[in-house]
């Protein structure tokens, strides 16, 4: 593993319909000496950014290239369908691909899905990007196949969107190159996870494994008395007390500090 120590920042790629908040907050919370920076990209580029050493870690879509690339899969969108709010399928909670068979499916070059061809009819040409295939949609001149979180991205007054029951789905992870795995790296996976600041897997904090050295020490001294031996069956205080019969002061068993036996009357015995 590479060290990172002389990066001043931590830099995260994101795609469109990610949304890293609340990952930022918790580095934010772990991390006040060590910036986060969000770099804003595109699915087809967030590996070249990667690759080329311009980001740390990204959060993409899948799928990505393993031999270059570690990934852990983090969450899978559903797959809607973007339609005008006056479209007839808006009158179904949900719908399938044959619902639309009739439909001009837009298919824009930018597509997340992987679709070779949408089903469906096809556009007359593919629109550049979603933000442009959304427009189409909203001019009534087709559907749009995308995951939901792209829905959410672009929504518009006068564009719904209803679930597909049988389309391809759409995968985010988190990615990084497998030869750059860096300690901020893994702090960043320990994030993802949900692991806390304390956990195990994570890196320990020097400062942390002081505390803990300086836990155990103290474990052990208030396992042993002022006599110095550790606790047992009894107790012995300040070398004077156990548990099962009393000695106080330092006499014998079963006596008292005045030469009295237990189990008699506790008064001296008087001589004739």
């Amino acid at each position: 593993m590479t060290d990172s120590a002389d990066s001043p920042t931590f830099r995260l790629a994101y795609v469109p319909g990610v949304m890293p908040a609340k990952w930022v907050r918790v580095w934010s919370e772990r991390h006040p000496d060590t910036p986060l920076t969000l770099l804003q990209t595109t699915a087809a580029e967030a590996p070249v950014l990667l690759r080329d050493g311009d980001a740390d870690a990204g959060l993409v879509r899948l799928p990505v290239d393993r031999t270059v690339f570690s990934a852990i899969p983090l969450y899978t969108e559903t797959t809607v369908v973007v339609v005008p709010k006056d479209h007839l399928v808006t009158a179904a909670d949900e719908v399938s691909l044959d619902d639309l068979a009739e439909e001009v499916v837009l298919h824009p070059l930018d597509d997340v899905l992987g679709w070779d061809r949408p089903p469906g009819e096809p556009a007359f040409e593919r629109p550049a990007t979603t933000a442009d295939a959304i427009e189409l949609v909203a001019a009534g001149i087709g559907v749009l196949f995308v995951p939901q979180s792209l829905a959410r991205l672009h929504h518009r007054r006068d564009l719904t969107y209803r679930p597909l029951t049988d389309a391809p789905r759409s995968g985010v992870a988190l990615s990084w190159p497998e030869e750059a795995t860096t300690d901020l790296v893994e702090d960043f996976i320990g994030i993802v996870r949900g692991r806390t600041v304390n956990s195990t897997r994570g890196r320990t904090k020097p400062e942390q494994a002081d505390d803990k050295r300086g836990g155990k020490a103290g474990g052990k001294a208030s396992a042993k008395s002022a006599g110095g031996k550790p606790t047992g069956g009894g107790t012995r205080s300040g070398g004077g007390t156990r548990s099962g019969g009393t000695r106080s002061g330092g006499a014998p068993r079963g006596r008292s500090g005045g030469g009295g036996r237990s189990g008699g009357s506790g008064r001296p015995r008087r001589r004739s």
